[in-house]
Protein backbone atom coordinates (compact mmCIF):
# COMPACT_ATOMS: atom_id res chain seq x y z
CA UNK A 1 0.00 0.00 0.00
CA UNK A 2 2.85 2.51 1.11
CA UNK A 3 4.03 1.65 -2.80
CA UNK A 4 1.13 2.45 -4.16
CA UNK A 5 0.23 5.22 -2.30
CA UNK A 6 4.09 6.85 -3.03
CA UNK A 7 3.23 5.79 -6.95
CA UNK A 8 -0.12 6.84 -7.56
CA UNK A 9 0.06 9.80 -9.98
CA UNK A 10 2.34 7.75 -11.79
CA UNK A 11 -0.16 4.67 -12.16
CA UNK A 12 -2.89 7.07 -12.63
CA UNK A 13 -1.23 8.66 -15.69
CA UNK A 14 0.18 5.65 -17.24
CA UNK A 15 -3.54 4.15 -17.39
CA UNK A 16 -4.11 7.52 -18.86
CA UNK A 17 -1.71 7.02 -20.96
CA UNK A 18 -2.79 3.61 -22.18
CA UNK A 19 -5.84 4.99 -23.23
CA UNK A 20 -4.45 7.58 -25.28
CA UNK A 21 -2.10 5.71 -27.35
CA UNK A 22 -5.45 3.06 -27.91
CA UNK A 23 -7.53 6.35 -28.99
CA UNK A 24 -4.22 7.58 -31.17
CA UNK A 25 -4.14 4.16 -33.09
CA UNK A 26 -7.24 3.97 -33.83
CA UNK A 27 -7.52 7.43 -35.31
CA UNK A 28 -9.91 8.89 -32.66
CA UNK A 29 -10.68 12.59 -32.20
CA UNK A 30 -11.60 11.07 -28.70
CA UNK A 31 -7.55 10.77 -27.58
CA UNK A 32 -7.63 14.55 -27.54
CA UNK A 33 -9.98 14.60 -24.16
CA UNK A 34 -7.58 12.35 -22.64
CA UNK A 35 -4.76 14.29 -24.03
CA UNK A 36 -6.01 17.33 -22.10
CA UNK A 37 -6.46 15.49 -18.19
CA UNK A 38 -3.27 12.90 -18.98
CA UNK A 39 -0.72 16.44 -19.17
CA UNK A 40 -2.58 18.41 -16.50
CA UNK A 41 -1.61 15.74 -14.29
CA UNK A 42 1.60 14.55 -15.39
CA UNK A 43 3.39 18.41 -14.58
CA UNK A 44 2.82 17.60 -11.04
CA UNK A 45 4.43 14.26 -11.54
CA UNK A 46 7.31 15.69 -13.41
CA UNK A 47 8.24 18.37 -11.38
CA UNK A 48 8.38 16.65 -8.23
CA UNK A 49 11.09 14.40 -9.99
CA UNK A 50 13.17 17.02 -11.37
CA UNK A 51 12.01 17.00 -15.16
CA UNK A 52 11.58 20.16 -15.05
CA UNK A 53 11.39 19.71 -18.98
CA UNK A 54 8.69 17.64 -19.61
CA UNK A 55 6.50 19.67 -17.06
CA UNK A 56 6.98 22.61 -19.31
CA UNK A 57 5.91 20.30 -21.97
CA UNK A 58 2.91 19.33 -20.16
CA UNK A 59 1.88 22.64 -19.91
CA UNK A 60 2.13 22.97 -23.42
CA UNK A 61 0.44 19.60 -24.59
CA UNK A 62 -2.25 20.39 -22.35
CA UNK A 63 -2.88 23.64 -24.48
CA UNK A 64 -1.42 21.64 -27.97
CA UNK A 65 -4.73 18.94 -27.16
CA UNK A 66 -6.65 21.79 -27.06
CA UNK A 67 -5.87 22.84 -30.48
CA UNK A 68 -5.96 19.66 -31.94
CA UNK A 69 -9.59 18.64 -31.08
CA UNK A 70 -10.65 22.19 -32.67
CA UNK A 71 -8.54 20.97 -35.82
CA UNK A 72 -9.70 17.49 -35.76
CA UNK A 73 -12.98 18.31 -35.43
CA UNK A 74 -13.29 21.88 -37.65
CA UNK A 75 -10.55 22.66 -39.86
CA UNK A 76 -10.72 20.78 -43.84
CA UNK A 77 -7.99 19.41 -45.56
CA UNK A 78 -7.76 19.43 -49.79
CA UNK A 79 -10.67 16.93 -50.60
CA UNK A 80 -11.68 15.99 -47.39
CA UNK A 81 -15.65 16.12 -47.87
CA UNK A 82 -17.80 18.15 -45.30
CA UNK A 83 -19.28 15.08 -43.75
CA UNK A 84 -16.13 12.72 -43.02
CA UNK A 85 -13.81 13.04 -40.54
CA UNK A 86 -10.32 14.77 -41.39
CA UNK A 87 -8.01 12.01 -43.56
CA UNK A 88 -4.45 11.19 -42.39
CA UNK A 89 -2.15 12.50 -45.07
CA UNK A 90 1.52 12.40 -45.52
CA UNK A 91 4.00 15.61 -44.23
CA UNK A 92 4.05 18.20 -46.45
CA UNK A 93 7.66 18.11 -47.98
CA UNK A 94 8.31 22.04 -48.12
CA UNK A 95 7.58 21.95 -44.42
CA UNK A 96 10.79 19.77 -43.81
CA UNK A 97 13.21 22.52 -43.72
CA UNK A 98 11.51 24.91 -41.34
CA UNK A 99 10.16 22.75 -38.94
CA UNK A 100 14.16 21.10 -38.39
CA UNK A 101 15.07 24.74 -37.91
CA UNK A 102 11.94 24.99 -35.37
CA UNK A 103 13.30 21.89 -33.50
CA UNK A 104 16.67 22.80 -33.19
CA UNK A 105 15.49 26.07 -32.11
CA UNK A 106 13.23 24.53 -29.41
CA UNK A 107 16.08 22.27 -28.64
CA UNK A 108 18.73 24.60 -28.25
CA UNK A 109 16.45 27.05 -25.98
CA UNK A 110 14.77 24.46 -23.95
CA UNK A 111 18.73 23.33 -23.19
CA UNK A 112 19.76 26.80 -22.14
CA UNK A 113 16.49 26.97 -19.56
CA UNK A 114 17.55 23.64 -18.20
CA UNK A 115 21.38 24.53 -17.62
CA UNK A 116 20.87 28.07 -16.54
CA UNK A 117 17.47 28.22 -14.32
CA UNK A 118 17.41 24.69 -13.17
CA UNK A 119 19.23 21.86 -11.33
CA UNK A 120 18.01 19.18 -14.25
CA UNK A 121 20.47 16.16 -14.11
CA UNK A 122 19.31 15.36 -18.00
CA UNK A 123 19.68 18.81 -19.69
CA UNK A 124 20.46 17.48 -22.77
CA UNK A 125 18.15 14.46 -23.33
CA UNK A 126 15.12 16.45 -21.45
CA UNK A 127 15.64 19.09 -24.37
CA UNK A 128 15.70 16.71 -26.49
CA UNK A 129 12.74 15.22 -26.00
CA UNK A 130 10.87 17.97 -25.61
CA UNK A 131 11.72 19.73 -28.39
CA UNK A 132 11.02 16.66 -30.87
CA UNK A 133 7.19 16.15 -28.88
CA UNK A 134 6.73 19.84 -29.77
CA UNK A 135 6.98 18.65 -33.39
CA UNK A 136 5.51 15.56 -33.07
CA UNK A 137 2.76 16.99 -31.43
CA UNK A 138 1.43 19.70 -34.03
CA UNK A 139 1.99 16.87 -36.85
CA UNK A 140 -0.25 14.84 -34.52
CA UNK A 141 -3.05 18.01 -34.84
CA UNK A 142 -2.55 17.92 -38.47
CA UNK A 143 -2.83 14.14 -38.65
CA UNK A 144 0.62 13.49 -40.30
CA UNK A 145 0.84 10.02 -41.26
CA UNK A 146 5.12 10.77 -40.38
CA UNK A 147 4.12 12.13 -36.87
CA UNK A 148 4.42 8.24 -35.52
CA UNK A 149 8.19 8.28 -36.60
CA UNK A 150 8.41 11.51 -34.71
CA UNK A 151 7.08 9.52 -31.11
CA UNK A 152 9.17 6.25 -32.06
CA UNK A 153 12.15 8.25 -30.94
CA UNK A 154 10.37 10.59 -28.29
CA UNK A 155 9.48 7.34 -26.59
CA UNK A 156 12.83 5.23 -27.15
CA UNK A 157 14.94 8.22 -25.35
CA UNK A 158 11.84 9.02 -22.64
CA UNK A 159 12.02 5.08 -21.46
CA UNK A 160 15.83 5.35 -20.58
CA UNK A 161 15.35 9.02 -18.94
CA UNK A 162 12.24 7.44 -16.76
CA UNK A 163 13.78 4.36 -15.66
CA UNK A 164 17.15 6.75 -14.83
CA UNK A 165 14.91 8.85 -13.28
CA UNK A 166 12.87 6.00 -10.83
CA UNK A 167 9.51 6.97 -12.41
CA UNK A 168 8.79 2.78 -13.27
CA UNK A 169 5.15 2.86 -14.04
CA UNK A 170 5.87 5.81 -16.80
CA UNK A 171 8.82 4.19 -18.10
CA UNK A 172 7.22 0.81 -18.65
CA UNK A 173 4.71 3.01 -20.77
CA UNK A 174 6.67 4.91 -23.01
CA UNK A 175 8.49 1.45 -23.49
CA UNK A 176 5.05 0.10 -24.73
CA UNK A 177 4.67 3.44 -26.82
CA UNK A 178 7.33 2.36 -28.95
CA UNK A 179 5.93 -0.92 -29.68
CA UNK A 180 2.98 1.09 -30.50
CA UNK A 181 3.87 4.21 -32.33
CA UNK A 182 5.82 1.10 -35.14
CA UNK A 183 2.59 -0.17 -35.14
CA UNK A 184 0.39 2.89 -35.54
CA UNK A 185 2.25 4.16 -38.49
CA UNK A 186 1.04 0.97 -40.21
CA UNK A 187 -2.01 1.24 -39.20
CA UNK A 188 -2.78 4.79 -40.19
CA UNK A 189 -0.74 4.04 -43.62
CA UNK A 190 -3.55 1.30 -44.26
CA UNK A 191 -5.63 3.98 -43.03
CA UNK A 192 -4.59 6.17 -45.96
CA UNK A 193 -7.14 7.28 -48.88
CA UNK A 194 -5.13 6.41 -52.40
CA UNK A 195 -3.96 10.09 -52.86
CA UNK A 196 -1.79 11.18 -56.24
CA UNK A 197 1.76 11.81 -55.84
CA UNK A 198 1.29 15.48 -54.69
CA UNK A 199 1.03 15.46 -50.84
CA UNK A 200 -2.73 17.33 -49.84
CA UNK A 201 -2.38 20.14 -47.90
CA UNK A 202 -4.43 21.77 -45.44
CA UNK A 203 -6.47 24.78 -46.75
CA UNK A 204 -5.55 26.46 -43.56
CA UNK A 205 -2.13 27.97 -42.85
CA UNK A 206 0.29 25.34 -41.15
Amino acid sequence: MDYLAAHWLDILTTILGLIYIWLEYRASIALWIVGIIMPALDIWLYWTHGLYGDAGMAVYYTIAAIYGYIVWKFSKKHGQQTSEPMPITHFPMRLLVPTTLIFLGIWGLTYWILINYTNSTVPLLDAFTNALSFVGLWALAHKYLEQWLFWIIVDAVCTCLYINKGIPFKAMLYGLYVVIAVMGYFKWKKMMKPQSTDNHEDRLPT
